[in-house]
Formats: C-alpha cells, sequence, structure tokens
C-alpha cells in the first residue's frame, strides 16, 4: 500500500483527491498548509507527495526545498498539482525538486 501526503489548502480538492486515491488501495494522509506538511512528514514518512503551489504562509516551492534540503526527505518524490499555468512556475517547480507538475483542473488518470 502506497501512502500519499494531499497537501492543499481547498477542502474540496482534498475531498475529490483523496476519494479517487483511496478507491484505488492508496493509504492518504492530508494537510491543508505548507507547515501541516512539515510537521506530517516529520512523524509519518509518505511514500509520494501531492503538493499545491498556491498557499496561504508556505507555499509548494518552499514546501519542496524544504523537504529536499532534508537528507531524511530528500528521496520522497513530489508532484506539483496546481493552477498555476505559467511556464516559470512550471519551471521553477522542477528546479526546487518537483518529479512533476500537473495542472488542475486535473484528471484522475493523469494523477493515477
Amino acid at each position: 500500500m502506497t501512502t500519499i501526503l494531499i497537501v492543499d489548502d481547498n477542502i474540496n480538492n482534498i475531498d475529490v483527491l483523496s476519494g479517487f486515491l483511496r478507491d484505488q488501495g492508496h493509504r492518504i494522509l492530508v494537510a491543508t498548509s505548507g507547515e501541516k506538511a512539515l510537521k506530517t512528514v516529520d512523524r509519518l514518512t509518505p511514500d509520494l507527495i501531492l503538493l499545491d503551489v498556491m498557499m496561504p504562509g508556505m507555499d509548494g516551492f518552499a514546501v519542496c526545498q524544504k523537504l529536499k534540503a532534508n537528507p531524511t526527505t530528500a528521496a520522497i518524490p513530489i508532484l506539483f498539482l496546481t493552477a498555476k499555468t505559467e511556464t516559470e512556475s512550471m519551471l521553477q517547480g522542477f528546479q526546487v525538486g518537483g518529479a512533476d507538475y500537473i495542472l488542475k483542473p486535473f484528471h484522475q488518470e493523469e494523477v493515477l
């Protein structure tokens, strides 16, 4: 069973993602802010992180940088899931260590 951490400040996005990912047999962890995501990862190590970029406080890029700078969490794949469609944002996502960049609204097949 794969453990996936969903990090998004929008509860509707979390509900949709967690619903179909649970249906696929994945264990879901949830954080509604970047700060909460870092605390969650300190306690429970997910196999994968689905990370929103635009969140109040610490944005997804900053969260990714912190996780990639920590040897304990650096190997966790991070997929950005965001409405930021600008090329500069996509490039920044990869520069900070993201494994992929999926645009919202997303298709379930693409996330899977």
